[in-house]
């Protein structure tokens, strides 16, 4: 029985386990956080590349619809 219990006592996988798992949701969130903001700097690009076009006589831009001519 002490065998056992040096043995559960002394196992560190579980603990191992508990590390990866904090450091693929670190990852995880830091990915997902990374595509937000590619995503928002896009958007913001398309943007003001809509309102040059309209300013100018180049051509026309709905940026809502996402569509320009």
């Amino acid at each position: 029985m002490t065998k056992l219990l040096k043995q559960f006592r002394d196992d560190e996988s579980g603990a191992a386990m508990v590390e990866y798992s904090i450091l693929i949701g670190i990852i995880a969130v830091a990915a997902i956080m990374t595509v937000i903001a590619i995503g928002m700097w896009v958007n913001a690009r398309f943007t003001g590349l809509c309102a040059a076009m309209e300013a100018s006589s180049v051509g026309s831009c709905d940026a809502a619809a996402g569509t320009g001519t």
